[in-house]
């Protein structure tokens, strides 16, 4: 009999049971717990940063040269926190196809025309690479092509000859000998991506991970992943449209939340300099329930087409859909303008998408979100020219919201002139900005101003 302990770990959380259950306690996932063996243990110095495991005093600590390495690509560079910082671990994940191999092997050709990069492939033969970069014109001299899963084997050739930038695609298909469970498991991504991290901290090279996402959109593996690395990238986008948006969900040397937009063509990914122009192209015109919302993402003004749609429905229970936007949010919205403004949505069906695929995260959504459903409730177009942000509380006030100046900046550059904006952000414009602006304080002052003698 072996003297090896068997423990058994939940594939969705990570939570550890010395016996086998069928739904985890922690995470309340069925099936998900697996038998795995301990892990071998290691020798001294395998801490996360060797050599520098001595306590030091806060000012003899040298300073990280932020040589940032830039591509060109602002979208790119400007997600990044304009430019890659060197020994920094970056984990980019998306949907499957949704662009990650494309777009990471785009723009690291761009690194390897004057640095060396390794391109670490568990998944695709160096052939198949091959075939996607003459799709994607890529032609780099310093970029190295290695098809390998094994990360003792990886680290080998790294250490052999270190390049400037490491990329791992897929994170889920290596696998330590460390370990004697399967590539992809949570003991697995864990363990190699915190080698990787060591590697990138002792021999200052930048690395990204590639990783998958689950069906609920979440990264695969275990939670932890996200806090280890340095830079959480996601991918978004529908695959029905031809745009992408990349997002800093973490970036610990830039903002966060900053965006990128790219577009799918038979090329590659190419970057849109201008995407509140590209998603304002096709905007109707004097149609009820479109409203032009500027959004802020990271420190980036957008301005996107948010539709609402109100219709009878003849069943009990209506319904509330939304693309985009959170439903919680849309719910909450629709019972004020009920309470606060004395419209029924009791047998009305309410359907809200933003255009383009974009979603809009921040609570400065909010008054456009009211002012698309009260038009199309009352079969009245807002006026082209407008744009509308801020914050709708639970008693029916409207309140203040940040970077109104960049918000408004954004839409002058457009052409709109007419901005309905909380009366607390309108109060403390320059002069020269407070002359196109509504102020509103409560959901009355936005009906009077937009919809006067609409009712």
């Amino acid at each position: 009999m072996s003297d090896r302990k068997l423990v058994f770990r939940c594939q969705q959380c990570g939570y550890v049971s010395p016996k086998w259950m069928g739904r985890c306690p922690d995470c309340q996932h069925w099936h998900t717990l697996l038998e795995e063996s301990p892990r071998k243990a290691e020798g001294k110095g395998a801490g996360p940063f060797p050599g520098r495991s001595v306590p030091m005093v806060l000012a003899e600590i040298p300073e990280l040269k932020e040589d940032r390495i830039l591509t060109g690509v602002r979208e790119w560079d400007r997600v990044l926190g304009w430019g890659l910082i060197p020994g920094s671990l970056v984990l980019l994940a998306g949907d499957p196809g949704i662009g990650k191999s494309t777009l990471l092997l785009q723009n690291l050709a761009r690194v390897a025309q004057q640095q060396k990069v390794l391109y670490v492939s568990g998944e695709e033969s160096p052939q198949q690479l091959k075939m996607r970069a003459a799709r994607l014109k890529v032609d780099a001299t310093n970029l190295f092509i290695y098809a390998e899963t094994l990360l003792e084997s990886i680290i080998d050739v790294i250490l052999h000859d270190p390049p400037a930038i490491l990329a791992i695609d897929s994170i889920q298909t290596i696998y330590s000998n460390m370990l004697e469970v399967a590539p992809g498991s949570i003991s697995q991504v864990r363990e190699c991506a915190s080698k990787l991290m060591r590697m990138a901290k002792s021999e200052n090279i930048s690395i990204f991970l590639v990783g998958h996402v689950t069906k609920e959109g979440s990264i695969a593996g275990p939670r932890t992943l996200e806090h280890l690395v340095d830079t959480v990238l996601y991918l978004e986008g529908d695959r029905t449209h031809a745009f992408r948006v990349l997002r800093a969900m973490k970036n610990r040397y830039g903002s966060c939340n900053e965006i990128g937009v790219f577009e799918m063509k038979e090329a590659g990914m190419e970057e849109v300099p201008n995407p509140s122009q590209l998603l304002l192209s096709e905007r109707p015109r004097g149609v009820s329930g479109s409203v032009v919302v500027c959004s802020m993402e990271g420190t980036r003004p957008l301005l996107v087409e948010l539709q609402a749609l109100v219709s009878a429905t003849g069943w009990t229970q209506p319904r509330r859909t939304c693309m985009g936007v959170d439903n919680n949010r849309l719910s909450l919205l629709v019972a004020v303008l009920e309470k606060k403004a004395g419209f029924n949505f009791a047998q009305q069906d309410v359907f809200v998408n933003v255009a383009g695929g974009v979603r809009l995260l921040e609570p400065a959504a909010d008054l456009a979100l009211i002012t698309a459903l009260v038009s199309t409730y009352l079969d009245r177009a807002v006026p082209a020219d407008y744009v509308v942000w801020g914050e709708v509380g639970l008693a029916g006030e409207v309140r203040g919201v940040g970077h109104a100046a960049a918000r408004i900046g954004e839409a002058r550059k457009l052409g709109f002139s007419r901005h309905v904006i909380p009366v607390s952000n309108a109060d403390r414009l320059a002069p020269e900005l407070n002359g196109e602006c509504v102020g509103v304080r409560s959901l009355q002052d936005l009906l009077e101003a937009v919809f006067t003698g609409s009712r």
